[in-house]
């Protein structure tokens, strides 16, 4: 056969057991600036499709990256990454001095359209900028995700996965994922493990969301354990003779439990879900936690602040005996005083043992100052910490 007399198909069927010269002969004409770019886009494309078939590193995706219509590549509907506007220009910069380093990673529908997995923003770039889509003739560089990838769940994980290496989610859209995810029927252990959480982040995201389908995985740490089975049956309506905006929960088969949905908890307004505190490390924050628990006046300040102050948050968790509330209380003392989330808990651990009774003590007295004050029982230090794992709490 004359390569250079067959049709860009035949051509291409043969690449396979062509000559290196022959191939270069092949790869100029199908690349000929003649051509209508569409074409020589296709044909590069498929180039780079036979050389990866061939290539010894084929399992990774990277190893192909091709050059996708920008109509046929689609943003995703759940990515928790937010860039604000100063890091959006300086990432039009990047790519308007250096050019895209980094290729977008998306999945292939039926439909043949590219839904974005990551690169959200480069995507953006690539559309919202003149001169970039101008210099891309409409184009963008996409990587495909592996096939075993192509499930949506799989592919929001995928997302998770991308954006925490980058240290880069917001704690409200990590939650209406984690939403998603549990109503797809994935458990605690395979979120916490697919999204690279530990079961109590995993936890902590559910109890923001106030859903009744995310307590359906009855499997959590003893701190938050449930009893019995729990499904949307086993919430009520509510009724006319209780407040607006408050309504009852079964995540304990105690009836006087109050829920309040998270946008009113005032804990997880001064940051006491967020997963780090900018500029602190795990170390330094985990050390601002001992000192703080140490410092029993400014400990008990923030005791009243919170007690006093927080009345959704502490109706909301203070009513439910199937949690530490003496670690709650520690905790959201710790945000009100210093705005340091509950993720550097564990510097509970390095206070002495000493040290850890007295705060443990100081929290059970407003504990029980707040249970008087609302017409509820007093209740002894076993009760209030619920299995003693005050240790993991904190």
């Amino acid at each position: 056969m004359n390569y250079l007399d067959s049709t860009p198909v035949e051509q291409l069927d043969a690449l396979r057991e062509m000559d290196l010269a022959s191939f270069r002969a092949v790869a100029e004409r199908l690349l000929a600036h003649n051509l209508p770019l569409a074409d020589r886009v296709a044909n590069l494309n498929a180039l780079r499709r036979v050389l990866h078939e061939l290539s010894p590193f084929c399992a990774q995706p990277v190893d192909l990256v091709e050059w996708i219509a920008q109509d046929d590549v689609q943003a995703n509907d759940y990515n928790p990454n937010a860039v604000a506007p100063p890091e959006m220009e300086l990432l039009y910069r990047s790519i308007s001095a250096d050019g895209y380093t980094q290729p977008i990673v998306a999945a292939s529908e039926e439909s043949g359209e590219r839904v974005v997995v990551d690169g959200f923003h480069r995507n953006r770039v690539g559309r919202e900028y003149p001169d970039i889509r101008d210099q891309l003739a409409g184009y963008l560089p996409v990587v495909e995700i592996r096939t075993s990838q192509r499930e949506r769940g799989d592919r929001i994980a995928a997302t998770i996965r991308h954006n925490r290496a980058r240290g880069k989610h917001r704690i409200d859209a990590m939650s209406d994922i984690v939403i998603e995810l549990k109503r797809r029927n994935w458990t605690d252990e395979k979120i916490g493990r697919e999204l690279g959480m530990d079961r109590d982040e995993v936890l902590r995201l559910c109890q923001i969301t106030g859903l009744a389908e995310l307590f359906s995985d009855q499997d959590f740490s003893r701190a938050w354990d449930v009893e019995g089975h729990i499904s949307e049956d086993d919430f009520e309506d509510l009724t006319d003779d209780v407040e607006e905006g408050l309504s009852r929960t079964v995540n304990t088969s105690d009836p006087d439990r109050i829920f309040h949905p998270h946008h009113l908890w005032e804990c997880y307004a001064a940051g006491f879900y967020a997963p780090t505190k900018h500029g602190v490390s795990k170390a330094q924050g985990e050390e601002m936690y001992r000192a703080f628990l140490s410092d029993l006046p400014r400990f008990r300040d923030a005791l009243e602040h919170v007690t006093s102050n927080w009345k959704h948050s502490c109706e909301h968790y203070l009513t439910n005996r199937a949690m530490n509330r003496i670690a709650w209380l520690g905790q959201a003392a710790m945000c009100q005083a210093t705005g340091i989330p509950a993720s550097y808990r564990a510097g509970f651990g390095l206070l002495t043992l000493e040290q850890q009774n007295s705060a443990n003590e100081l929290a059970l007295e407003y504990l029980n100052r707040w249970l008087a004050k609302n017409g509820r029982r007093p209740v002894e230090m076993d009760e209030a910490m619920s299995y003693e794992r005050q240790s993991d709490i904190y």
